[in-house]
């Protein structure tokens, strides 16, 4: 059963980071967006930035970063009609991979999740086709397998996209002192009929107004291809 994707995003305070990918209600855009969150000083410290090769994350002040391990990283790439979106630097290791004739499974099973012990916080990625005539796209999520980080657990989902719908992928359940991985299978969401600029500033407002830090929102035409991202960052927006 679906839910319209502001309920999802208001749902938990604290969901981490996110990826969402689907349709447009008319078929015509493929829509995906990432979100990042933060409760730390350093995790907060950060805004969205489009380069020539990509998304990334980089701090809004450099002059607080303590540390760039696991919060600074390219966050989505383009690739041979394919795009690429994960929360951490798993994207340089698909886009390794794919040149290298293999797949996004190949790469992942390369990977395991983040060494933030006792979180040990998930790596979730996702790849969409932007070129074929059927549009789809995978999602993957690497956690734990135990409490102790002995294990890795490795979940692979395949989606054909339909109009006006899309899943949504995000890092943590509940906002806890150790904060407990997603759990099943990404979350159904259904799109609304809105203007994608306009789109990623309601998904941006549907997130927790303390935790929320930046997100983009990818909006590839069918047609011709084109890939343009909106980007909506908390220091922008608030002005600092």
């Amino acid at each position: 059963m679906s839910s319209d994707v502001f309920s999802a995003l208001s749902r938990v305070s604290y969901p981490g980071r996110g990826i969402i990918m689907g349709l447009s209600r008319d078929a015509g855009t493929l829509l995906a967006a990432y979100y990042i969150m933060g409760r730390s000083q350093n995790s907060r410290n950060r805004v969205l930035e489009m380069r020539p090769d990509g998304l990334y994350t980089r701090a809004a002040d450099e002059s607080m970063l303590t540390d760039p391990r696991l919060i600074i990283y390219r966050a989505a790439a383009e690739l041979n009609g394919q795009l690429i979106v994960t929360n951490g630097d798993q994207t340089d290791t698909i886009v390794s991979s794919l040149n290298e004739g293999k797949s996004f499974e190949d790469a992942l099973f390369t990977r395991t999740f983040e060494p933030d012990m006792p979180h040990f916080t998930p790596r979730i990625s996702g790849l969409m086709a932007l070129s074929e005539d059927r549009p789809g796209y995978r999602l993957s999520i690497i956690k734990a397998g135990d409490a102790e980080g002995r294990t890795a657990r490795r979940f692979f989902f395949n989606y054909e996209a339909l109009p006006g719908s899309g899943h949504y992928l995000h890092t943590y359940m509940e906002d806890r002192k150790v904060l407990p991985p997603f759990e099943g299978e990404p979350e159904e969401v259904t799109f609304p009929d809105m203007k994608e600029g306009a789109l990623a500033e309601a998904l941006f407002d549907s997130l927790d107004p303390g935790n929320r830090i930046s997100l983009c929102l990818f909006s590839a035409d069918r047609k011709s291809g084109k890939v343009t991202p909106y980007i909506v960052n908390r220091y922008k927006k608030e002005g600092t």
